[in-house]
């Protein structure tokens, strides 16, 4: 059964540019109230317009959620101001591109408390909420990249690893609470992700593996998946193929992507 978006209360991390832009922009047309957070308050500012302009309702709330304590922060805002919370999209991220051997503790440490602990706490806080109210659905934004490593992006893989993993235990968890959990596994995307890639221990640089997707393709499909909740999505198809034949022959899928990592395998290590 279709699920009614208008007047939902719908939290969306790493809300001002890309997939969370795109998503949020989607959702305002459909009536939604959004609290719309990442750092940047004046592009938070201009989506919270087209918002509204578009007939929804947006609260921007600048934080980095790499502080724990603005996780809870976020919560307990969206919570006063609209009194309950639908959905929660744990969007937000950065990646990064290194050798396994070579990236640093801090690094690690830095990429985890975003791309990870940050939706985790999210996700801690708003369950007893949810199960309150009766239900909700929570929706990670994860990767193709957390079905199958990539060389020079193993930390950020083991960053979305950790969040697919997470997702199918907590499912299983809340499962008897009305509450949704689904999963996004996006290919490469054109967003400004890709810009603002942090790089060490490599030189050179090398594109995207497979077809690039609009940021709006994604989107939709988050749209779509509020609307029907899907325990995953594939935004691009074939991508779930891959996802497949990396569990039943992993060897096989290293030969079948091995050509596509060439440009990878010519940065060389500093």
């Amino acid at each position: 059964m279709s699920r009614q978006i208008a007047n939902k209360v719908i939290i969306i991390t790493g809300a001002s540019t890309g997939i969370g832009r795109e998503t949020a922009l989607l959702l305002g047309r459909e009536g939604a109230r959004l609290v719309l957070v990442a750092r940047r308050e004046a592009l938070l500012q201009e989506i919270r317009k087209q918002v509204e302009a578009s007939g929804g309702n947006a609260l921007c709330l600048p934080l980095d959620l790499t502080d724990s304590a603005n996780v809870e922060r976020m919560i307990v805002v969206a919570l006063e101001h609209f009194g309950r919370i639908d959905v929660l999209i744990n969007n937000a991220g950065f990646g990064f591109f290194g050798t396994v051997e070579h990236t640093t503790s801090a690094v690690v440490r830095e990429i985890f408390a975003l791309n990870f602990h940050a939706a985790l706490r999210a996700m801690q806080l708003v369950i007893p909420l949810m199960r309150k109210q009766g239900g909700g659905h929570i929706i990670n934004i994860s990767s193709v990249a957390g079905k199958r490593g990539l060389p020079l992006s193993g930390i950020y893989c083991a960053t979305k690893f950790a969040l697919d993993g997470i997702t199918q235990s907590l499912r299983l968890e809340v499962k008897d609470d009305g509450i949704s959990v689904s999963v996004i596994n996006p290919a490469g995307t054109e967003t400004e992700f890709s810009e603002h890639v942090r790089q060490a221990g490599i030189a050179g640089s090398f594109k995207p593996m497979g077809r690039i997707q609009s940021a709006e393709t994604v989107a939709r499909e988050i749209v779509e998946c509020i609307r029907k909740p899907k325990l995953e999505v594939y935004p691009y198809r074939a991508s779930r193929a891959l996802a497949w034949l990396n569990t039943i022959a992993p060897s096989l899928a290293d030969r079948v992507m091995t050509p596509f990592f060439r440009d990878r395998f010519k940065a060389k290590v500093q």
